[in-house]
């Protein structure tokens, strides 16, 4: 089965990039900022990005490739396969000396994720999942919750998501909010069950989402974007408009929740 060849190939890889961003020190590693406002990047974020571009380019030549820190090749856009990756999700966190970061890494296929893992080397988390063959945290098996509905579940989220205006009844319906800094890691604690949701409403990066996207989907969990349309990945702008994930009838109250003429977060 291809998909779970290639999840073998992307553990493997996943583990490697643990054992090389281990070697540098958080804050110690050199940081700068990307142009345009595009965040920061660490020398650790690069090293990680050869060595899984190295690593998965060799293993499988014909897939495509799109990463956060690798120049954008259109060709990928010809290719049915492509490697979708994060080297490190979370870079503030690696930066500031947090443990709370993760490798992402996905294969797509005609775009829908087939296999992806995160991957928390400082907390030996190891989130997997492949298409037919279920998600797992290092090798348990994963379930997402049953909630049904906003009233008293929990949903991981940044405070954009809680202004009122965002909502459709002008306020935010009774859940309680939780975060986590790296969105590859919110969506496989959904998938895990530790939450019952996870709401991010401003433009999201493949790469980002992708590994999340498969294993919250073999968890049983329900994903879309904010305004309840499937998630597509490896298109031209490599973009989804925000994410919505959970327990599927608490991801339907949410969509129905939401202000969907609001601006993205």
């Amino acid at each position: 089965m291809p998909e779970t060849d290639d999840l073998s190939l992307l553990i493997a890889a996943a583990q490697a990039a643990g054992d090389l961003a281990l070697r540098y020190t958080g804050p110690k590693a050199r940081k700068w900022d990307k142009p345009d406002g595009a965040g920061p990047v660490t020398e650790a974020d690069l090293a990680v990005n050869d060595l899984l571009e190295q690593t998965l380019r060799t293993a499988r030549p014909d897939y495509g490739w799109l990463s956060e820190e690798s120049t954008d090749d259109p060709d990928r856009l010809t290719r049915s396969r492509c490697f979708v990756v994060d080297p490190i999700d979370g870079t503030r966190s690696f930066a500031e000396g947090s443990r709370t970061w993760a490798h992402a890494i996905a294969v797509v296929e005609d775009g829908r994720p087939v296999a992806g893992v995160v991957f928390l080397p400082m907390r030996d988390l190891l989130y997997h999942a492949a298409s037919g063959a279920g998600a797992f945290l290092n090798g348990q098996a994963l379930t997402a919750t049953t909630a049904q509905g906003p009233e008293g579940a929990t949903v991981l989220a940044a405070k954009p998501a809680m202004d009122p205006a965002r909502w459709r009844a002008g306020a935010v319906p009774g859940f309680a909010r939780a975060y986590r800094p790296s969105l590859a890691y919110r969506m496989a604690v959904v998938a895990q069950g530790r939450f019952d949701a996870m709401i991010t409403l401003r433009p999201t990066w493949d790469w980002d989402i992708a590994a999340g996207d498969v294993i919250l989907r073999e968890a049983g969990a329900a994903t879309s974007d904010r305004n309840g349309t499937p998630l597509r990945f490896n298109t031209p702008t490599a973009q989804s408009d925000g994410v919505l994930a959970g327990a599927p009838g608490l991801h339907a109250g949410l969509i129905a929740a939401l202000d969907h003429k609001a601006p993205a977060a």
